[in-house]
């Protein structure tokens, strides 16, 4: 008999209840997703992320006393179990870029998040980053061309290709299917990456990236 899914408990940060009556809403749709708290600004959501039990930070970027932007940076300082994803109203790259580099696994827009937002906990909380393709991709094929970063000369052309996918937010089997390769081989080419890069999993790649200034703001 198959146990039943963990539920996954949700801090939800805006300064505007109604867009959290919203949020709310769309989260506790699913059987598995329970808003535990809210927050309406960031210094609140910092507060109850580290005195209630919260397994993942669903924050605003824009919030009074402290951003959504800050309180990520203060909840991977302070609380690294909890992890966190972004909410934008903007498709702004730097918005993303200082999302990952606040240590948040993903970045959400509000207009889609009736679309998006279940698809990004969940591969948040599977350890995957979620972002949007259009532009990352780009961003970061040409900074691995421009880079002179010493832990990136190791990686072959087939890595680089891995890595540019896996920080973008792909599966293991749509790599697969783009690379027209099996399963088996990106996770082990992913495998390498991690090894070589002395990095945990697909966020710790994507913000290695950023790190190393492969992507430019």
């Amino acid at each position: 008999m198959t146990a039943p899914a963990r539920t996954i408990r949700i801090l939800l940060a805006d300064d505007h209840a109604v867009v959290r009556r919203g949020l709310r809403l769309v989260l506790e749709s699913e059987p598995d997703m329970r808003v535990v708290c809210e927050a309406a600004d960031g210094l609140e959501a910092v507060d109850l992320a580290i005195h209630e039990d919260v397994d993942l930070a669903v924050l605003d970027v824009t919030m009074p006393r402290m951003s959504g932007l800050q309180a990520a940076h203060e909840l991977s300082r302070r609380v690294p179990s909890v992890r966190t994803l972004m909410l934008s109203m903007h498709h702004n790259e730097q918005y993303f870029l200082e999302a990952l580099r606040a240590g948040a696994g993903g970045y959400v827009l509000k207009a889609v998040a009736d679309h998006d937002l279940i698809r990004a906990c969940r591969a948040v909380m599977r350890g995957e980053p979620f972002m949007y393709p259009d532009s990352e991709r780009r961003l970061l094929g040409a900074a691995l061309e421009r880079s002179g970063d010493a832990g990136l000369a190791q990686l072959t052309r087939r890595e680089s290709e891995i890595l540019a996918l896996v920080a973008e937010g792909h599966t293991t089997r749509e790599i697969a299917e783009m690379l027209v390769i099996s399963p088996r081989t990106v996770d082990r080419h992913r495998d390498n990456l991690l090894d070589k890069l002395k990095l945990r999993n697909r966020i710790e790649l994507t913000r290695y990236a950023i790190r190393a200034g492969l992507i430019e703001p």
